[in-house]
């Protein structure tokens, strides 16, 4: 912690400053603040300012904190389907030697960069590009509330699958293997893994909680490291031993916003990585149309291993970027000489031009899949994985979207009268339920898939209660009710007053503040707790 302070220079706070700036630019016009991180670094690249310790201190504990909370929310028997470690492997192998064959006849060209590529360096390069962002896809994930979807865990764990063929890529390149004191250490955490659990369990909540947070995925870090494995490996474990656990979620909400802001150090010293020029821009125009056949080879073999059309097309244009883990892949070529500096520029322009175009598809990707799920279904598999869940929706007037404690409470309160069914995206959350005689279904109501299978224009549904805990996700579900012809009543629950406008101007008839209405339900309570005191004591 020391040497991170001592590492501040007097300008970091300004670049920090101008980060915010383009941040907000940048979700201003509707994309994600990180394009705007991106696009500062490189303003200020232009400028000639370089990023100093402090940003690169920044961006490691970023990449440390994102990686240890994908572990609090990493499901290992996921990743032993072959759908997920299979999609993963082959695509990275069929996209790097398909893509590798594009830069050798580019090399005919005799234009630049191209001119002096070998089998090896096309290889390298290719198999840089065939990575896709783990802190895109995730962030993308979270501000959609689609982490526990079908396609949002199919896409983290190929994220995953892709990681660890990055950490095997660099040991090897390295010359680096593990010491003999790593599997010392697997062991020790195994048996230790019981000891953390009581540990958490113990702490209580706030900034306990946080410290502990921070101590498991920079202990972990450090560890790995000292053992001669990646940091970032480390901080990924340290999470996955403390994953499925009572703590797991309320870890990773205090993690959120320190996370939040490391990260703003990752992006802005990728914009600084280096500075480009015409020949940059034209090479990187050149490979951009690459990302088409990235996210059409990940449709194609979700769909050979029998995964739903809608899934497959969702994870394969959320995948549709290049990753910062192939300009990390791209910094080892360089390092070790297989390749020139110039492409170390050209992967940092790239990886920034595609999370915009990245960002920019996954906005409509919804609208996209209704307006093209009958041509996607002819490519669908005859056999398929997971049948579809059956909701039955003959005489259901309501239907209560996210059974957390607000829906349960919804749902108790209008059972009495009303035929309804609770809908929820966690298997666990939909198991509690139907313990506890709710009759709850397992679907995800802000994809277009739910909506398109219910057929919820011709079905007797009078009144759709949305109560996500995210505004994105309660918002994408009206806008989808409203679009496959819901006519009825939608209600959403929000948490802030400036999230009215935004529902209702997606289809909601009523917003219900959480906040807000807690307060003034707690007033009625102790009114109505009073007037009944003061009339025993009357009567008394």
């Amino acid at each position: 912690m020391e040497s991170f302070l001592s590492s501040i220079d007097y300008k970091d706070p300004i670049w920090i400053s101008i980060a915010f700036l383009f941040g907000a630019l940048s979700r201003g016009i509707g994309l994600p603040p990180l394009v705007g991180f991106l696009m500062a670094g490189f303003v200020l690249n232009i400028f000639g300012v370089t990023g100093g310790d402090f940003l690169n201190e920044m961006a490691d504990l970023g990449i440390a904190l994102l990686l240890f909370t994908i572990g609090l929310k990493l499901k290992l028997k996921d990743l032993l389907k072959v759908e997920i470690w299979g999609s993963g492997l082959l695509h990275m192998l069929i996209f790097t030697l398909v893509s590798s064959a594009i830069f050798l006849l580019l090399t005919q060209l005799n234009f630049s960069l191209f001119s002096e590529l070998t089998i090896t360096s096309a290889l390298i390069i290719s198999f840089a590009l065939s990575f896709s962002s783990t802190v895109f896809v995730v962030k993308a994930l979270e501000e959609r509330a689609d982490f526990l979807s079908r396609y949002g865990q199919i896409a983290i764990g190929i994220l995953i699958i892709q990681d660890l063929v990055a950490v095997l890529y660099i040991g090897v390149s390295a010359a680096k293997i593990p010491s003999l004191w790593a599997a010392g250490l697997i062991i020790l955490l195994f048996i230790a893994r019981p000891l953390i659990i009581k540990l958490s369990m113990k702490i209580g909540h706030g900034e306990l909680l946080l410290l502990f947070g921070l101590s498991m995925a920079l202990g972990g870090s450090a560890l790995f490291e000292a053992v001669d494995m990646k940091a970032d490996l480390g901080a990924l474990v340290f999470g996955v031993l403390l994953a499925n656990t009572p703590k797991a979620e309320e870890l990773s909400k205090a993690l959120l916003s320190v996370k939040e802001l490391f990260l703003v150090g990752f992006f802005l010293s990728i914009g600084m990585a280096g500075l480009p020029d015409i020949t940059t821009f034209i090479v990187v125009l050149i490979l951009l149309p690459l990302l088409i056949f990235k996210s059409g080879l990940f449709f194609w073999l979700l769909s050979k291993f029998k995964e739903r059309t809608f899934p497959a097309s969702k994870v394969s244009l959320a995948l549709a970027n290049y990753s910062e883990f192939g300009l990390i892949v791209t910094i080892v070529a360089v390092s070790q000489g297989w390749i020139t500096n110039e492409w170390l520029v050209v992967m940092a322009v790239l990886i920034a031009v595609s999370f915009v175009v990245s960002s920019t598809v996954n906005q409509y990707s919804d609208d996209l899949y209704s307006r093209f799920q009958y041509r996607l279904k002819k490519y669908q598999h005859p056999l398929l994985l997971e049948e579809d869940s059956g909701i039955d929706l003959a005489d259901i007037k309501i239907l209560v979207c996210g059974m957390g404690r607000v829906g349960s409470g919804a749902y108790d309160q209008l059972k009495k009268h009303n035929k309804l069914i609770g809908l929820d995206i966690d298997p666990k959350i939909v198991k509690s339920q139907l313990n506890n005689e709710r009759k709850t279904y397992y679907a995800n109501v802000s994809g277009a898939d739910f909506w398109s299978k219910i057929d919820i224009k011709n079905s007797d549904v009078e009144w759709v209660i949305l109560c996500a805990p995210n505004v994105d996700a309660n918002k994408a579900a009206a806008k989808l009710a409203r679009n496959w012809g819901f006519e009825g009543n939608i209600s959403a629950t929000s948490l802030y007053s400036d999230e009215k406008e935004v529902l209702i101007a997606s289809g909601v008839n009523n917003v219900f503040n959480i906040y807000s209405e807690a307060g003034a339900g707690l007033a009625l309570h102790g009114q109505k707790t009073s007037i009944v005191k003061k009339s025993k004591e009357s009567k008394g």
